[in-house]
């Protein structure tokens, strides 16, 4: 019987070998050794809550707006630069660290998953001091209902301010969110809506927005029952069009909240989500495109469970289909590093994630640094270049070293007898035995043909 550890270990080096469907949320999921929590428990981002944080990440940067001496604006803009790569060495290096230690290592992978498919950008406007709060959000429920999840992200300041719906007011419409919450977020681009239905959930969603000041402006009397403030979101009554829509030939009555709410139901429900997200889903863990048999099996499992993530998933590990394609597709960048880090330390602590996100961004998958809403690319394909492995065999190389503090533990001493959590072809198998040291026995296997495909 596989111990945690092992278990954990390899969820991250070869998923198609790991536990067994039903195992996929352990009891005690998301807990992290003591020394590795105490390192979070450090981080401001631990210790100041998203609205403090936001307001003084802005505060640093303030005089670039109201100060009229070059030099001073010059300084509150380096300041406020400064400021936000904290938050974001923080924020890469708290995930990475869970990534690598958690006890439940599938949640930080379908976390890292929604955070791709609920794509914003930390570099635009003031997203940056949000994103902390954005990702915890989208891990807390990474294996609950796509429901709570897409209600989640449609309310974040992060998702407002980025796809602009925070511009999106009665009278003056900004399809921009409407378009990629249809588009990319439930349906697809295939999912049957037309240019009528945008236009339409865009009204809808007017009105929701973000607020930073405390001070609300005075609400008329009869607007007051539909306003709510939830820290830094704001639905503004004032801002909304209360006018009946049509989407998907469904009538949403106007209303408030409520007829938001109406509407991500329709959304989440409709087959054609059952279907985007399946294929998606499949598609990362597999690392190519999925065979439709295997996705309509996972759709399938989506509408008796009401879209519950992990049954989801249990559906998918448990077909055929699955286990056919597995192992052809390349790891991404984040795999790639993550496995080979957790690989050589097999179980031992690694506090040094910012080295791990340095190797992560330079090979093209910088955490939070995805510019547009689609994210990054889902198999592996896209990641087969010569400048892609000649920089994965320079990391192979360094974590071989001694020096780079990683133990050499017992799975290469013991890689003959069956230790490796996967399967090395005989020339593979023949040239790590050939090796004439630890150090080029690890290098051989990071960067074997068989360690960098899921």
């Amino acid at each position: 019987m596989l111990r945690p550890r092992m278990i954990a270990i390899i969820w991250l080096t070869c998923l198609p070998a790991g536990p067994a469907p039903g195992a996929i949320a352990p009891a005690g999921e998301g807990r992290l050794p003591p020394v590795v929590q105490s390192e979070i428990d450090r981080m401001r981002i631990s210790q100041t809550p998203m609205v403090a944080l936001v307001r003084e990440v802005n505060a640093v940067g303030a005089a670039v707006y109201r100060d009229s001496d070059p030099a001073v604006r010059a300084h509150a803009r380096k300041a406020k630069a400064q400021a936000v790569r904290a938050v974001l060495r923080e924020t890469a290096s708290r995930a990475v660290l869970r990534a690598l230690h958690s006890d439940a290592p599938l949640r930080e992978r379908m976390t890292w998953f929604w955070f791709n498919h609920f794509n914003v950008y930390s570099g635009k406007r003031d997203i940056a001091a949000m994103v902390p709060d954005y990702e915890d959000g989208l891990r807390t429920r990474a294996l609950g209902r796509f429901r709570d999840l897409l209600g989640m992200t449609v309310i974040h300041p992060a998702m407002l301010r980025y796809l602009d719906n925070d511009l999106n007011v009665a009278g003056r419409i900004n399809e921009n969110y409407a378009r990629e919450l249809m588009e990319l977020h439930t349906l697809g681009v295939d999912g049957g809506y037309s240019q009528q239905d945008v236009v339409q959930l865009a009204h809808i969603l007017t009105g929701l927005g973000v607020r930073i000041d405390e001070r609300i402006a005075p609400i008329p009397p009869r607007l007051k029952a539909y306003h709510v403030r939830k820290g830094l979101f704001e639905f503004d009554p004032r801002k909304h069009d209360f006018g009946d829509r049509i989407l998907l030939g469904q009538k949403i009555a106007g209303g408030g909240l409520d007829e938001i709410d109406r509407a991500l139901d329709l959304l989440a429900r409709s087959p054609a989500t059952a279907r985007h997200i399946s294929r998606r889903i499949s598609a990362y863990f597999l690392g190519v495109p999925p065979p439709p048999s295997l996705v309509e099996r996972m759709a399938a499992a989506w509408r008796r469970s009401d879209g519950r993530i992990a049954a989801v998933l249990e559906a998918m590990m448990a077909a055929e289909e699955y286990k056919t394609a597995a192992n052809r597709g390349l790891k991404d960048p984040i795999d790639y590093v993550l496995s080979a880090a957790r690989l050589k330390a097999q179980g031992g602590p690694i506090l040094n994630a910012e080295t791990l996100v340095d190797w992560i961004t330079r090979l093209g998958e910088g955490l939070y640094d995805r510019h547009t809403p689609d994210g990054y690319p889902l198999t592996g394909d896209n990641w087969m270049n010569p400048g892609q492995m000649a920089m994965r065999f320079e990391i192979a190389r360094t974590i071989s070293r001694d020096d780079f503090g990683l133990p050499d533990g017992p799975m290469t001493q013991q890689w003959e007898h069956g230790a490796l959590p996967f399967r090395l072809q005989p020339r593979t198998a023949a040239a790590v035995k050939a090796a004439g040291s630890p150090n080029q026995r690890w290098l051989l296997i990071l960067s074997s043909p068989e360690f960098m495909r899921r």
